[in-house]
């Protein structure tokens, strides 16, 4: 036999309830049905008590909803037990009546109050399903009361039960949730989801074969989906685990079902009314080894922390027995305890609701000891959430704690509290609950319990560089996520003075149609603020600007474990001051600043300079042609194309930008040598470089207008330059230069043999002398400039960022 349980959201309405029945009717060994109330029945319930308790008529308006309700439901079936639901409804009244009379709710009451819920579904749904019989849940489920809490007594119910059930119908229906007490006979109940607990007791007592456990949703989750998208049905897992998972938040099965079941050794499947074909979660003694160090990741909300504390407390001992009795006897549950090895401070997780309760029962049991100062105030820290990784195969993989703590170290989340067993099944930790949705992404991902690892972008600057970005994103993401598992997720894009969010991601090819559509007003404070407040794990902003405001976002990013892609040169070669601080940053909380294409756009130059220096080399000297527009305008003036025309065409081919004077003034070329200069490890700021331009002063002077009617002046002037330089086998190069950490850019000619002679249109090259590459220096040669390969170079950034697994 088997005995299935249905939730309250399974019996809510009459489309629900012939969805059991079909479930019900398909099953061809004997079965008992347990259900819970209507959903949402036992909190009007309690509603209604309450108003009727303080002398409110509007019970009688709450108390009709709970009658319309039921009555709404038997109007969709076919079969309703009209006589029999009018004598309970009849019953309840009277009852709300006389507590509206006298005012007065006792427990005793207000838990025969509550048990009309699934007396009433368990009446419907007899009814419903053919051949089923009814029966009493108090007939054979008793309990005596412990503290203020009502327990099973397992040697009467069991035997209560097994006389109850000696002739099994083919169908049996059961409330769940009530019992009795075994002394008086009162109305208890089993608590908050003890219709679970009802089906559990039931299977056991009678060596079911399975435990059906029908809810709303598939089964366990790897997480809570309301937080992390990506989380999945876990198909199969142990009793262990699913107890430590429900115990911390995961409410798909009431902790106490575990146990009976457990001890009896029946499995337990979880499965969907609405959806019957999914798998479910089948869970059994059964240890699964897989590849996987954890199973699941729980997590509680509403944490307080109580911390007691003195050194009064060192070798004392039954200091803990006081504390849990003092707790025990006001029925407040600590659900995780942590204590240093000096026994001088002992921690408590305790809910929101019972942290002041535990704190008044704490200072009466400790009265003394406090007086004496032996032990410190009780110390409240509330705002809080714990969460649990839990998973029968973490005792075989070592690491797991330190996996845990540096991925939450590089999200910038600190642990408050720490707890784990000797079994290795669970480890548990408090952290403020600001960073929870952060926290349980972040672990997700790292655990691998999400199919793709996730970076979330927000990127600004969507014209040239950073439309090219989104173009190399979308066509990238589909094989990423099939071949390397990585899933780049767009979740924010701005510019100038509008800004797009979305957490859930937007759609690289249609974010900047959504951004001009739906787009918000924005600047780059309000850019930051917002990113900082979305707090989503595994992110990187990415910098597509040349905007000095936006390079000024960077620090608190970093500070706020945002890595950072820069494709704009503000930061790096601004102060000295300001570019060590952001590296210091990024030493400390392990997130990247990268900027590979401030230098040559696509080429791995930066990277190249720091895996020699990383490696114990030392770059004595560098050499390098870094303006593509210019060595494309020297590359391309001839006796037929005057250098006024070389400009030109130079802006036309999109080399140049559209005040030509910021590339001819050589200031980008100063900003990229100072770059690397750093990198190379000498300080460097731009007032210490030499510069030699070869276009004087004046014509940088005035509009742009101006620069294009004055600059023809030059043109005979550097024909005829380049004609000595012909004649002589000579071409002209602008050449940046570092020796030995002096640093000077300018015009100079090289001769046919030298590396940068035949250098072609709008390339770059870097020729760079170290230690180890003295006699023959290392050359990085290619395209230095262009909005498709600058991009490739970000997009490079942001996927060494992923740490592609």
């Amino acid at each position: 036999m088997r005995v299935m349980k249905f939730g309250g959201t399974s019996v809510g309405s009459a489309e629900s309830i012939l969805k059991v029945k079909k479930i019900v009717e398909a099953v061809e060994e004997p079965v008992i049905v347990v259900v819970s109330a209507l959903g949402g029945i036992t909190d009007h319930l309690l509603t209604t008590a309450r108003l009727a308790a303080a002398g409110n008529s509007a019970y009688e308006q709450e108390l009709a909803l709970v009658e319309q309700r039921h009555t709404t439901v038997i109007a969709g079936l076919t079969r309703n037990p009209n006589a029999g639901m009018t004598v309970l409804l009849d019953e309840l009244k009277n009852i709300l009546k006389g507590v509206f009379l006298v005012k007065e709710l006792s427990q005793k009451t207000s838990d025969s109050i509550v048990s009309y819920g699934e007396r009433l579904s368990s009446l419907i749904v007899a009814a419903v399903l053919d051949g089923a019989r009814l029966f009493d849940a108090r007939a054979f489920i008793q309990t005596d009361r412990q503290f203020s809490k009502h327990i099973v007594d397992f040697k009467a119910t069991n035997l209560l039960i097994e006389q109850t059930f000696v002739d099994l119908p083919k169908i049996s229906v059961v409330p769940g949730f009530i019992a009795a007490d075994k002394t008086t006979g009162d109305v208890t109940n089993l608590g908050r989801g003890g219709s679970d607990y009802t089906a559990a007791i039931l299977a056991a007592a009678l060596k079911a074969r399975i435990l059906e456990i029908w809810t709303d949703v598939d089964g366990f989750m790897t997480a809570d989906p309301r937080i992390i998208t990506n989380a999945y049905v876990i198909e199969k897992m142990t009793y262990v685990e699913a107890m430590e998972l429900s115990n911390f938040g995961a409410k798909v099965v009431y902790p106490p079902t575990i146990y009976p079941a457990y001890h009896e050794n029946i499995p337990i499947l979880i499965k969907n009314t609405f959806n019957p074909d999914a798998a479910g979660t089948y869970i059994t003694r059964d240890h699964l080894r897989d590849e996987k160090p954890i199973r699941g990741i729980s997590s509680i909300n509403d944490t307080s922390l109580i911390t007691v504390q003195g050194l009064g407390m060192v070798g004392v001992l039954g200091v803990n027995y006081r504390i849990f009795k003092a707790l025990s006897k006001i029925g407040v549950s600590v659900f995780m305890v942590s204590q240093t090895a000096s026994e001088n401070t002992s921690t408590l997780g305790v809910r929101d609701a019972d942290a002041e309760l535990a704190v008044e029962a704490l200072r009466r049991e400790f009265e003394q000891e406090l007086r004496q100062g032996e032990i410190n105030n009780f110390k409240v820290e509330k705002g809080l959430a714990t969460v649990a990784i839990v998973g029968e195969n973490m005792k075989h993989v070592p690491g797991i704690a330190g996996k845990l703590f540096g991925t939450l170290g590089r999200s910038g989340i600190s642990t408050i509290a720490l707890a784990q067993s000797a079994s290795e099944t669970n480890i548990s930790f408090v952290i403020k609950s600001e960073h929870l949705r952060k926290a349980l992404n972040a672990l997700h991902d790292s655990f691998f319990l999400s199919e793709y690892q996730v970076l979330n972008i927000f990127l600004v600057g969507v014209r040239t560089v950073g439309g090219q970005l989104l173009e190399t994103i979308r066509r990238q993401q589909r094989p990423l996520m099939e071949h390397n598992g990585l899933k780049l997720n767009v979740v924010g894009i701005a510019r100038k003075n509008k800004m797009l969010l979305d957490r859930n991601g937007i759609n690289p090819e249609k974010c900047i149609e959504k951004l001009n559509a739906e787009g918000q007003d924005s600047s780059p404070k309000k850019l930051q603020k917002a990113i900082l407040e979305m707090n989503i794990f595994n992110s990187v902003f990415v910098d597509c600007t040349a905007s000095a405001e936006v390079a000024e976002l960077y620090e608190e990013f970093l500070s706020h474990n945002i890595s950072v892609v820069a494709a704009n040169k503000v930061a790096s070669s601004g102060t000295y001051e300001n570019y060590r601080k952001l590296k210091a940053i990024t030493y400390k909380t392990g997130v990247k600043y990268l900027f590979e294409t401030n230098v040559g756009a696509g080429l791995p130059i930066i990277n190249t300079m720091n895996a020699l220096t990383n490696s114990g080399d030392k770059i004595l000297k560098i050499e390098a042609v870094l303006s593509g527009t210019l060595n494309f305008i020297f590359n391309t003036i001839s006796a037929e194309i005057p250098l006024s025309k070389a400009i030109q065409m130079a802006q036309e081919a999109g080399f140049a930008e559209p005040d030509p004077r910021l590339d001819l003034n050589g200031t980008d070329v100063l900003r990229k040598l100072v770059i690397l200069s750093r990198e190379a490890g000498y300080e460097m700021n731009q007032s210490d470089v030499e510069k030699n331009l070869f276009i004087p002063d004046p014509y940088f002077e005035g509009s742009t207008d101006d620069f294009w009617k004055k600059i023809p002046e030059l043109n005979a002037e550097f024909e005829a330059k380049r004609q000595k330089l012909a004649a002589e086998g000579k071409k002209s190069r602008f050449v940046a230069v570092m020796d030995n950490g002096k640093c000077s850019i300018g015009l100079q000619s090289v001769s046919a043999a030298h590396p940068f002679y035949e250098l072609e249109g709008s390339n770059n090259i870097i020729m760079i002398t170290t230690e180890r590459y003295y006699e023959y220096p290392m050359i990085i040669k290619g395209y230095g400039a262009g909005a498709a390969v600058t991009a490739a170079g970000v997009f490079s950034d942001i996927i060494s960022i992923a740490n592609i697994r």
